[in-house]
């Protein structure tokens, strides 16, 4: 088991490896396996980085984001250009059904809107926005069509986990209540936590993910 300074200083040189990082610019503090990120990046997509990267770090129980994105002038967009942004990129994207997304623009923060078919739609249009130039912050409300019935979600996410070589799907538990999906248990590290959070959200007539497994080594 890492202490608290060890799994800092392996936080700290994970974000040092992530070439689109200023690691000098982000501050790391750890308790009891919880890592806290600190500081300020120009982009949000570098935000989503450095929580990417502190989450992968073996020991890490969980991250606390505290990161703000500062747009230098250079990067500052009105929020009709924002706007405009998002609409062609999300009408570009063959994952997204753009006719069925709506796009609201405030003071640099994105919210998509509308119903789909499949969580990876959402997620695709999620994925979309977070690169593109002025944004703040993305609030995703998009919400997923039911097709299927409860029973058989649960059936279809305890097949993929059982075939899934990065999960040990002994140690999750899976709850369905409609289209909501609730996991349990524990598993080894944080990135495999994402994983089993994933492969949830790729069953069809999944809405919601209520992901509340631990990490336990």
């Amino acid at each position: 088991m890492k202490t608290d300074t060890e799994l800092q200083q392996d936080v700290i040189n994970e974000l040092k490896w992530e070439p689109t990082l200023k690691a000098a610019e982000i501050g790391v503090a750890v308790k009891d396996g919880v890592v806290t990120l600190s500081g300020h990046v120009d982009s949000y997509v570098k935000k989503l980085v450095a929580e990417r990267a502190a989450a992968r770090v073996f020991g890490v129980r969980a991250v606390a984001e505290a990161i703000q994105v500062r747009l230098p002038g250079s990067l500052k967009r009105s929020d009709e250009d924002i706007g405009e942004m998002v609409a062609n990129v999300l009408e570009w994207n063959v994952l997204v059904p753009h006719d069925q997304v709506k796009v609201h623009v405030q003071d640099g923060v994105v919210t998509l809107s509308g119903e789909v078919d499949w969580g990876y739609q959402k997620h695709a249009a999620e994925e979309a926005v977070h690169h593109l130039m002025g944004v703040l912050w993305l609030n995703n409300q998009i919400t997923i069509k039911p097709t299927i019935k409860p029973q058989d979600i649960k059936n279809k996410i305890v097949s993929a986990f059982q075939r899934n070589a990065l999960l040990d799907s002994r140690r999750i538990k899976i709850e369905t209540s409609g289209g909501k999906v609730i996991l349990s248990g524990s598993v080894r590290t944080w990135g495999e936590r994402g994983e089993a959070q994933w492969a949830a959200w790729a069953a069809p007539g999944v809405f919601e993910v209520e992901n509340n497994i631990i990490i336990s080594p």
